[in-house]
């Protein structure tokens, strides 16, 4: 059989790597460490965790939690390396990171069916199957080359802003209704109203909130063409009111009125699930976006599915570029996989790697496609990834906004999240995964 050649050692470069090759498919991992080092890695190894040591919860009731189960039973690499280094975290996987690392290149390169070539890669293979998971920091080279697949396609973002979404079973509709500005077209807006003293408290903690830090290998100078909102606040106590808390052409329902402040709220998925803040790119820390923005009557008990951030951080469009097999529309030999593909974070890396190999094996063997359900966590990110009805793709962590609802009641979200997971899992079960 052809070998496959996969781009990249990180969690998902190394995971579809491993997963091809216990199918027996000869793999050839090219990795440009240790030669050419990224800003953010400091080792030789793969499945560098360049962030927090923490692949987040490890409970049933939370998506992430779901989604490590699902790699588990699809006998990730990933996963048996993270659990046989596991750090005491309460609720949390987290992992002594140099062990976790060094525990992945040494199965990744002791393993037979794989073949490790250093150098960093500058063209993309012209022939032959290719994985492609050279992550948020992609050379530039490479970068031109990706560029040079989609030439009349926005192939690449620059992940320079980026608004906090919400799900919308959290948002008090009590406290909102929907409608568009002036009532035009259909009412496709979630309005969240504020009086006058809502709005001065929240315009004073939104001035007073703690900013993130701006890291080295960020583009220090990303606010210039889009201004976070708490930055657009400090230049005035009504700015925000002639802004994206324009009140004109809303009136509340309940009094008839413009109210003094409105925040908008645009749907960010076909399906409802997920609510987009309006006008609030933010570089605020994470803690202090909840609490602030919590201070917004319609979205005191919201949940986050992501928070605003505003880095560089190169992802594809994949909506218009990838299918549900994270491969080129039109050019299935490539495959993409992790963050690159507009998955966010270590565990959804890993899923898209598993994915991606997965398929491709089958591919290869002849054999018909899994086809993830939606209901599966992997299933329904590989989905949102390569839904043409997204606008504005933006990078997600796994979320349960992604996942059908059950169609029916479970009392509390713990409960409702637990059964959303015991139903994946049944799902996820079905499945051949041989």
């Amino acid at each position: 059989m052809d070998k496959v050649i996969v781009v990249g050692a990180g969690l998902a470069g190394s995971e579809a790597a491993w997963q091809l090759a216990q199918r027996g498919i000869p793999v050839e991992l090219r990795e440009m460490k240790p030669q050419r080092m990224s800003p953010a890695h400091h080792t030789e190894y793969f499945g560098e965790l360049v962030c927090s040591n923490s692949l987040r919860s490890d409970q049933l009731e939370n998506a992430v939690g779901l989604l490590k189960e699902e790699l588990r039973r699809c006998s990730s690499l990933i996963m048996a390396c993270a659990e046989a280094h596991r750090v005491e975290a309460g609720g949390a996987l987290a992992v002594d990171r140099h062990a976790f690392a060094a525990a992945v290149t040494k199965k990744i390169r002791s393993h037979p069916n794989i073949t490790v070539t250093e150098g960093e890669v500058t063209k993309i293979p012209a022939e032959g199957n290719v994985v492609i998971a050279t992550g948020p920091l992609t050379s530039e080279a490479l970068s031109e080359e990706i560029a040079k697949l989609f030439p009349d396609s926005r192939y690449l973002n620059f992940f320079d802003a980026a608004a906090p979404l919400v799900t919308f079973d959290s948002i008090d509709m009590d406290s909102a209704w929907f409608a568009s500005r002036y009532d035009r077209g259909t009412p496709d807006y979630i309005n969240c109203p504020l009086t006058r003293e809502e709005y001065d408290a929240f315009w004073t903690e939104l001035t007073r909130a703690q900013e993130a830090e701006v890291h080295g290998f960020e583009d220090a100078g990303v606010f210039e063409g889009c201004m976070p909102v708490e930055v657009m606040a400090r230049r005035g106590r009504d700015t925000l009111t002639y802004g994206p808390l324009k009140p004109v052409g809303l009136k509340d329902p309940k009094t008839g009125k413009e109210p003094f402040a409105v925040v908008q709220l645009r749907k960010d998925n076909a399906q409802g699930s997920i609510y987009n803040m309006v006008g609030f790119q933010t570089h605020l820390r994470f803690p202090e976006q909840k609490r602030v923005f919590s201070m917004i009557p319609a979205l005191k008990n919201a949940e986050y599915v992501r928070y605003g951030v505003m880095h560089r951080n190169t992802f594809l469009d994949s909506p218009r570029l990838l299918d549900r097999y994270y491969r080129v529309r039109g050019e299935e030999r490539l495959v993409f996989a992790g963050q690159i593909t507009g998955v966010e974070g270590y565990v959804e890396s890993t899923a898209s790697g598993c994915l991606a190999a997965l398929e491709l094996a089958r591919r290869l063997e002849d054999r018909p496609p899994i086809d993830f359900p939606q209901e599966t966590a992997m299933g329904a990110m590989s989905l949102y990834i390569s839904d043409q009805s997204v606008v504005n793709f933006q990078p997600m962590n796994v979320n349960f906004g992604l996942i059908p609802q059950l169609g029916y009641r479970v009392k509390g979200k713990r409960n409702k999240n637990a059964e959303l997971s015991r139903r994946a899992l049944e799902a996820l079960d079905k499945l051949d995964l041989s």
